[in-house]
């Protein structure tokens, strides 16, 4: 019997989570959520400002998890090129992740838990704090079975895929609400509420940090009881592009696509996973 290369994967991944007892929380990392961040200019992976809060909510939710009982937290730099975090300031006992991660987001490892740090909400929401879903300026819009979605769902979804739960959530309070639709139990930190695209009440990153910690260490006790979130197929995603987007002209010849209009494209697959990652080969 033919075992497709995704099969294969989950397959391998799943046996080597077998022989591996660690407890590892895999954390995913963005800007326009973090305490004190409101405007665009605020977001560029070099400002100190920004690197500096970021960098104190990462570490503290770090303490949090290992003083939860987790084993080990590995962090991936996940906004705008992997440029905002550094191995001199991180937390000594995390790992860094640097780089652009595949498709599945090294899922596949069967992490014990997934979390995000400084997420924002999807396109669209209103008081979303420079909402937008995966580029502000490329992307209209990605609906999933017709709904729209953001990286929030998307990323719980393949977490889901591969058996894995999201149990945290820090950012501003839009953010918190659409994690909060689909995993209720989740731990959310909300450091800020939009009053405006780029007008937030926001706290202290001191205060930030106090919020996330606890927060991770209560999510840390939840590992196990959360369960993954699951889109059961078979799936479709559509991406809508921006205005000053077209679509190639050979765009139908993609494998499992459909071309919508002239900046829309919907992809199908048997289940998430495969089209997921069909929308993302292009």
């Amino acid at each position: 019997m033919m075992i497709s290369r995704l099969g294969l994967v989950a397959a391998l991944a799943m046996a080597a989570w077998a022989q591996s007892p660690k407890k590892s929380v895999f954390v995913i990392t963005d800007a326009e959520g973090v305490a004190g961040i409101c405007r665009q200019e605020q977001v560029e992976p070099t400002n100190p400002e920004l690197r500096q809060a970021l960098t104190a909510e990462v570490n503290a939710a770090v303490e949090g998890f290992l003083a939860g009982g987790v084993d080990e937290v590995i962090v991936w730099d996940g906004h705008d090129g992997s440029r905002t975090l550094s191995a001199l300031t991180v937390h000594p006992k995390a790992k860094l992740v640097i780089g652009v991660l595949p498709v599945t987001m090294t899922m596949e490892r069967r992490y014990a838990a997934v979390a995000f740090i400084g997420q924002h909400s999807m396109a669209g929401v209103r008081g979303g704090i420079m909402a937008h879903s995966y580029s502000s300026l490329g992307i209209q819009n990605i609906r999933i079975n017709g709904k729209p979605v953001g990286e929030i769902e998307v990323r719980t979804a393949l977490a889901g895929w591969f058996g894995t739960p999201v149990i945290l959530l820090s950012g501003d309070a839009a953010a918190a609400e659409e994690l909060r639709s689909i995993v209720p139990q989740a731990e959310l930190a909300v450091v800020k509420e939009g009053l405006g695209r780029n007008t937030c009440s926001t706290l202290s990153v001191p205060a930030s940090q106090d919020l996330i910690r606890a927060a991770a260490r209560r999510a840390a006790a939840k590992i196990g009881a959360i369960k993954p979130y699951r889109i059961e197929g078979p799936v479709t995603v559509e991406i809508e592009y921006t205005t000053r987007n077209s679509l190639p002209m050979d765009a139908a010849l993609r494998i499992g696509a459909e071309v919508v209009n002239d900046r829309t494209i919907r992809y199908r697959g048997k289940d998430f996973l495969e089209a997921w990652t069909r929308s993302q080969l292009y």
